[in-house]
């Protein structure tokens, strides 16, 4: 018996001998292994670039195992840390540390001449669109002196600097007049029939977006007038934390785009200024929507420009906010879509996995990014509609 407890006690300590020699090995051979990493001289990108791990190595003793996209949505240092084998088949783990940075200028949207009415009250800071990509809240500020309750031309600067130090001046004059009470008119008219002729193609559909104002609408006619899809404004909220507000015509329109057989899409016109809202809209727009046939994208509609300043959003939160809000359709089975106008998508959106729904008033649009459908006038004529109407192209 006693034997029998030496040969395993034996056996026992070879094994750990052998497994503490392994160790040991290995932890001699890695505290000895040969490390030569070459990083570049500056190691900064900027904020939401698109690098990987070894972009920033210029020469290394292996190959690298994790060659991972960085994080960029955050200014300021970030260790990046990987892994890599290097030429004596060693793992080896490495770290270096990289400065995001913002280099973006704010944007300051205001033309050469900015007019007010005699006696206004003093919105300037205000309504004057100041905002910056990464910064929710710029410091936005009038360089010079005016007067609202007398008229004149007033030279002055709109200054907008970031929490990075970057700086916009923009010069324009301050226009003080005296109230005008004409109002202009726009009587332009767009056949729906002239879109088809010019922009109906074997990859086109020519379709609508409705809402309310556009009353009760004859989708008999519609169909026959040649409509081949619409976009239904589902609501909106009663401004930023407001409760819900369906369009008085939603139930009608899509009961009877579904009745004659036109595709639908919806919309809903947002207020939100979190992620959070912007997921509780979702959610409510998919209660509305689940008893009807909706095979064409969700759109996400924040048009709040006028009062954008009040938001304390940079255009990196108004992005994710938009992306929240259509990552719920996706994830149960809903195509998505952004809608804005080109100016606005050009100046303000920043990238998004979801494609765009383009606003731009004209026969030839200069818009170079992508889209997938175009409303191209808000002024429509169709048979079936008794007022004005938004005509789309949809490209397949």
């Amino acid at each position: 018996m006693k034997k029998k407890i030496i040969i395993i006690c034996t056996i026992t300590g070879i094994i750990f001998l052998i497994l503490g020699g392994n160790l040991l090995f290995k932890y001699y051979k890695i505290k000895n292994a040969v490390i030569n990493v070459s990083l570049v001289e500056k190691l900064e990108t900027e904020f939401l670039s698109d690098v990987k791990v070894s972009d920033f190595i210029t020469d290394i003793n292996g190959k690298i195992i994790n060659d991972y996209n960085i994080n960029t949505k955050k200014v300021g240092k970030r260790k990046v840390n990987f892994k890599y084998i290097n030429d004596d088949n060693i793992e080896i783990n490495y770290s270096y540390d990289l400065r995001i940075v913002d280099t973006s200028p704010p944007v300051v949207w205001l033309n050469d001449n900015y007019t007010v009415t005699l006696g206004s009250e003093d919105n300037l800071i205000k309504d004057i669109l100041c905002g910056d990509n990464y910064d929710n809240n710029p410091l936005c500020e009038i360089i010079g002196d005016y007067d609202i309750n007398k008229i004149n031309s007033y030279p002055l600067i709109f200054r907008a600097t970031d929490s990075s130090g970057n700086i916009t001046e923009k010069n324009f004059n301050l226009n003080v007049v005296a109230p005008n009470n004409k109002t202009n008119y726009n009587n332009s008219q767009t056949y729906f029939s002239d879109i088809i002729k010019n922009y109906k193609t074997k990859d086109t559909e020519i379709g609508l977006d409705i809402s309310h104002w556009q009353g009760d609408i004859d989708f008999d006619k519609l169909k026959k007038a040649g409509v081949e899809f619409v976009m239904i404004r589902v609501g909106r909220t009663d401004g930023i934390g407001g409760k819900y507000v369906l369009d008085t015509k939603f139930e009608r329109n899509i009961k009877e785009a579904n009745r004659i057989g036109i595709p639908v899409g919806v919309y809903f016109y947002s207020y939100a200024n979190s992620e959070k809202s912007a997921k509780s809209d979702a959610k409510w727009v998919l209660d509305q929507i689940k008893d009807y046939k909706v095979e064409l994208p969700v759109a996400f509609d924040w048009e709040n420009w006028n009062s954008y300043n009040e938001f304390n959003l940079s255009f990196f939160g108004l992005t994710e906010i938009a992306n929240s809000f259509l990552d719920v359709f996706k994830k149960v089975g809903y195509e998505g879509l952004l809608y804005s106008s080109k100016n606005y998508l050009e100046k303000i959106w920043l990238k998004t996995d979801y494609p765009i729904w383009l606003a731009h008033y004209t026969e030839n649009t200069s818009y170079q990014g992508n889209y997938t459908f175009w409303q191209i006038c808000s002024d429509g004529i169709v048979d079936g509609i008794n007022a004005p109407v938004d005509i789309n192209i949809r490209y397949k």
